[in-house]
């Protein structure tokens, strides 16, 4: 059973302006896309259970997804492939990724909150990185549970058609078991090349 945490702080600044949470999930995995969330909560939005996405169980999380869904002010996932992983590098992939999602928003933001100590500035809306912000401000963490359980979904789906890799359990992380399918199978057209370049001679 996960440990109870104190409340979440619900904004940056309380001065008013709209705030949307960013965060990313699947950035240091061998294969699938890298998805990012972007979720603007409403000023009254609390749930006990609230946090970064990696302190909670896998059945809170999606217990939490339709809750955010349902309750959001305005929420989107989005996501960047393998293919443009390995053409951009996978730190500005994960930008775009918050990118594409901000842009599927059906309500503007006025500040964005990313977690993390970097971010590629979304035209003409300003943003404060802030370091663990998904377990202090309850948009990203927010933004932390629909990335993760977006792309959990998806891998489980790929791991269907491609089950030596094992994704429904590792969900494309570099664990023994999936680095050594990688090196007795080679790779799937999900694969990160320029991440699996250790593992195999090419």
């Amino acid at each position: 059973m996960p440990k109870e945490h104190k409340p979440l702080t619900l904004r940056w600044v309380d001065d008013g302006l709209v705030e949307c949470g960013c965060d990313e999930a699947g950035r240091g995995c061998l294969a699938g896309p890298v998805f990012a969330a972007a979720v603007i909560l409403p000023p009254d939005f609390r749930h006990p259970w609230l946090n970064d996405s990696k302190q909670l169980t896998e059945r809170r999380r999606e217990a939490l997804r339709p809750i955010i869904e349902s309750e959001a002010v305005a929420w989107a996932v989005a996501e960047c492939s393998p293919e443009e992983i390995d053409q951009i590098n996978i730190l500005h992939a994960s930008f775009l990724a918050m990118h594409r999602a901000i842009d599927e928003l059906e309500v503007r933001p006025e500040r964005l909150l990313i977690d993390g100590n970097r971010f590629d500035a979304y035209p003409e809306i300003t943003h404060q990185c802030i370091v663990h912000g998904d377990a202090l401000y309850s948009s990203i963490a927010a933004a932390s549970i629909l990335a993760k359980t977006h792309r959990d979904e998806r891998m489980k789906q790929l791991a269907t058609d491609y089950p030596v890799y094992q994704w429904a359990d590792n969900k494309g992380y570099p664990t023994e078991s999936h680095r050594a399918a990688v090196q007795l199978f080679g790779l799937s057209p999900h694969h990160r090349k320029t991440f699996c370049r250790s593992l195999l001679d090419f």
